[in-house]
């Protein structure tokens, strides 16, 4: 089992984006020190009161300088925002100075007020995630090619640096809808989802159905499934519901009306299930919320529920959201991470 945590590099709200970087890095340094797999950034633009993170490549690489042992994931690079080309040279240059430590994680994010910000369609955003994908792959594996698509064409292109592995970075997926699951296991890609107020079960018929395209295509082994969950340690359970329910709720009402601006843009009707999400998530309870999959607990409650989770699902890795709601210390925050490398990773 492959553990590690997601990080949004949150904001501190009234005090500077500088005490936002340093808390974060002390985040990363303790990572490092415990043993952490890897740590997972994301991608989020334009939103000061949630985090500081709008070029993750930048910060993967001052990770990659700071630390040896840690692999360094994105957790998702957007690809329809960013130019394929420009990417691919960025990914590349990251996977020399990580010397082969990075993990690409893609997909589409479903942000509309980002699309808009960065004049790009959120419609197009399928087809410009596909082309681009390709696009980036053809550069790390390929010494020179050539490209005529709908949104990109040109000729004779070499990425400079080569990636530090031959084929560049592993590749992961973000999946949601059915029938991604479908086309990823057709791919025979790796593949990881995330579950906020749900309970991962919920995803077992879209995994099975990634299994069986990964047969059916000739792929070895039963495909690459990761989970991104909220989770939580602390050294007794009471201790970790304290401290982690303030950040928990937070996070899910933001979302609530993150998602709900996105469906508005979209002209989403009314009774469809992003705005049905979007009630749950104005309205659901601490106590409703840690019936679903939430990892919360002291280090023996998190390894029961995680040893469920690889057996019901059979996951290859985890990715901790210890603090997405910004609102745990980073004294609680590095203690999560210590417990969490010390005490659960060793039982698996």
């Amino acid at each position: 089992m492959e553990f590690g945590i997601f990080h949004e590099f949150t904001s501190l709200p009234g005090r500077p984006d500088s005490e936002a970087f340093a808390k974060s890095f002390a985040v990363v340094d303790a990572a490092e020190k415990y043993g952490l797999d890897v740590m997972w950034l994301a991608e989020l633009h334009f939103d000061a009161a949630r985090s500081v993170l709008g070029a993750p490549m930048l910060v993967a690489s001052a990770i990659a300088a700071r630390t040896e042992r840690m692999k360094i994931g994105t957790s998702v690079t957007v690809l329809p925002l960013n130019n394929p080309l420009r990417i691919a040279e960025e990914g590349a240059t990251l996977d020399q100075i990580a010397r082969g430590r990075t993990i690409f994680g893609v997909g589409r994010s479903g942000v509309v007020s980002t699309y808009e910000a960065y004049n790009i369609p959120y419609a197009e955003s399928k087809e410009r995630f596909s082309e681009n994908l390709e696009i980036i792959e053809r550069a790390w594996s390929e010494p020179k090619f050539s490209h005529k698509g709908k949104y990109y064409s040109f000729d004779d292109v070499t990425v400079v640096p080569r990636p530090y592995r031959n084929g560049g970075p592993e590749i992961r997926v973000a999946a949601q809808s059915p029938d991604t699951f479908q086309t990823l296991g057709e791919q025979g890609r790796a593949m990881f989802l995330s579950v906020r107020h749900e309970n991962a079960n919920m995803f077992a018929s879209y995994i099975d159905t990634y299994r069986k395209a990964w047969q059916a295509a000739g792929h070895p082994g039963t495909g690459r499934i990761h989970l991104r969950a909220a989770g939580f340690i602390a050294p007794t359970d009471a201790e970790a519901h304290a401290r982690y329910e303030p950040t928990l709720m937070h996070h899910y009402r933001t979302q609530a009306e993150l998602l709900a601006d996105s469906a508005g843009r979209l002209d989403t009707p009314a009774d469809s299930s992003k705005w049905k999400t979007v009630q749950r998530l104005r309205t659901i309870s601490y106590r409703e919320a840690i019936e679903g999959t939430v990892l919360v607990g002291s280090p023996d409650t998190v390894t029961r529920k995680l040893k469920a989770l690889e057996a019901e699902l059979g996951l290859e890795g985890i990715q901790f959201e210890l603090n997405g709601g910004g609102r745990i210390s980073l004294d609680h925050e590095t203690e999560a991470l210590r417990l969490l490398c010390q005490e659960v990773k060793p039982a698996f």
